[in-house]
């Protein structure tokens, strides 16, 4: 429908509509993954500014952010400023630009930036402006670079059970979160699962050079099973998001190169979440000492401030691409390396250096944690683990069992009904799920720029939060 925007008919205006913004949100905006309940009956929070970790709502309210909008605002809310200004001095200059056949000042910068950042040879760059459409093109290049090799039965990937990398129709087949993916199969073929790196509830006398060997041997088993020569890519993350802040064993990632490697199977590491300083290096590749062949990317190279993503890849990936037939990666993007967004990941990266935003992490992880380890007294706190700024405590109510087992209040009811509005209330944002076994998560990944204070209000809010739920629950 067309509409005029005059003064008189500006739709924001009109007498015919709800006039408050969030009867405005549950009428018009299409949310996010977002239950019915929050366009028709729960209250809709509506945030209008941010300062340092925090956010405020319309009435006032002062939330912390313990997510860092997802995953993504490394440099907090005090930043909009300094970045608005290389913005609007890029807008001025060449406000729209493509990369096809042609370069801009911001995208070659960016990429040289990048290609300094990345471990080992991961000097080519190819820009996107999300991490969907970042694995998308890990994907086709992966695909792409098997076929110039004239591997062209090598169209098979693998990913982990429980792994989330996306919403697009590739990158959704690469999840191994069944609830995102299942309404939507059959998606592309070829997708094998494996398991994932959690060790809450492995077997009590597994040690961990065992665990790690269970599951190299399993992902091998995998490549043989589907045969070798079948197999494109193993994509994962490397500390996996969706689970819980499921960190590698011991010789795990190390191992999963060597499988690649002996079988010619590429590794693709999404850093759509650990890239750009969320474990205290500016790569969780780097930082588990893994060299990956691809790696994708997008949420804090800007600090979410503007939409931006992309892969970084191995010059002998991108060399045989384009001495291929094909003679191009073949694979383009409107708005792949858009200058706005360059200009913007550039003002973002030159904070990030300045106020050593890695090494703040890395300081204050070990702070993080053992504020989160009090937290294990709590009668439904049965695990806490992560790295960095990228923490869980996984809730229980049999602490032997390490499963939710109580049939008078399931996991579910106490998330919804006594946990969320009780973090609400305390003003605390952070990640509440219900994981693939049937356990609460509560995940907290702030903003980079936290220091040992801010951590430490962070964690105590989330205290307060689960002590209101379980009194309220009647766990005690």
């Amino acid at each position: 429908m067309s509409v005029e925007t005059t003064p008189a008919t500006d739709p924001t205006t009109r007498g015919d509509r709800p006039g408050s913004l969030e009867e405005l949100a549950k009428r018009h905006l299409v949310m996010n993954f977002t239950p019915a309940g929050k366009y028709r009956t729960d209250a809709l929070p509506i945030f209008v500014r941010g300062e340092g970790c925090h956010v405020y709502d319309e009435s006032g309210k002062r939330y912390f952010d313990g997510l860092a909008g997802l995953f993504c605002t490394q440099l907090g809310y005090s930043h909009g400023a300094e970045i608005g200004e290389a913005v609007a001095e890029q807008m001025r200059a060449l406000p729209f630009q493509t990369t096809w056949s042609a370069a801009h000042p911001p995208a070659a910068r960016l990429a040289a930036a990048l290609a300094d950042l990345a471990p080992g040879d991961l000097n080519r760059v190819f820009f996107t402006s999300s991490g969907s459409e970042s694995n998308e093109a890990a994907i086709k290049l992966a695909r792409q670079y098997q076929i110039s090799r004239g591997e062209h039965s090598r169209r098979k990937f693998i990913a982990r059970r429980v792994a989330y990398h996306g919403t697009s129709f590739g990158a959704m087949s690469l999840n191994g979160m069944v609830q995102v993916r299942k309404m939507f199969e059959p998606l592309m073929s070829g997708v094998r699962h494996v398991s994932n790196t959690k060790r809450y509830r492995r077997p009590a006398q597994e040690t961990e050079a065992e665990f790690t060997a269970f599951l190299l041997a399993e992902l091998e088993s995998l490549i043989l099973q589907e045969g070798a020569d079948t197999v494109a890519a193993v994509i994962l993350e490397p500390l996996q998001n969706a689970g819980g802040s499921l960190t590698p064993p011991a010789g795990y990632l190390q191992g999963v190169r060597k499988l690649c490697d002996r079988h010619g199977v590429l590794l693709i590491a999404d850093e759509v979440i650990t890239g750009f300083g969320r474990l205290g290096s500016w790569f969780g590749s780097a930082h588990y000492g893994v060299q990956p062949d691809i790696i994708t990317f997008a949420k804090g190279i800007a600090s979410a401030y503007v939409p931006l993503g992309g892969l970084i890849a191995d010059d002998r990936i991108i060399e045989a691409v384009l001495d291929s037939p094909a003679g191009m990666y073949n694979h383009a993007l409107t708005y792949g390396g858009h200058p706005v967004a360059c200009a913007a990941a550039l003002a973002n990266l030159e904070i990030m250096r300045r106020l050593d935003v890695p090494g703040n992490v890395a300081a204050t992880g070990t702070t993080f944690a053992a504020e989160l380890e009090r937290l294990r007294q709590n009668p439904v706190v049965g695990d806490v683990r992560g790295e960095g700024y990228h923490r869980t405590l996984e809730l229980v109510t049999d602490k032997d069992a390490r499963s939710w087992t109580s049939e008078r209040l399931p996991a579910a009811e106490f998330v919804d009904q006594h946990l969320a509005p009780a973090a609400a209330e305390v003003g605390v944002l952070c990640r509440l799920a219900i994981d693939a076994e049937g356990n609460p998560l509560l995940q907290l990944s702030p903003p980079l720029v936290a220091d040992a204070d801010a951590i430490g209000e962070l964690v105590g809010l989330v205290e307060q939060a689960l002590n209101r739920a379980v009194t309220s629950g009647g766990l005690r």
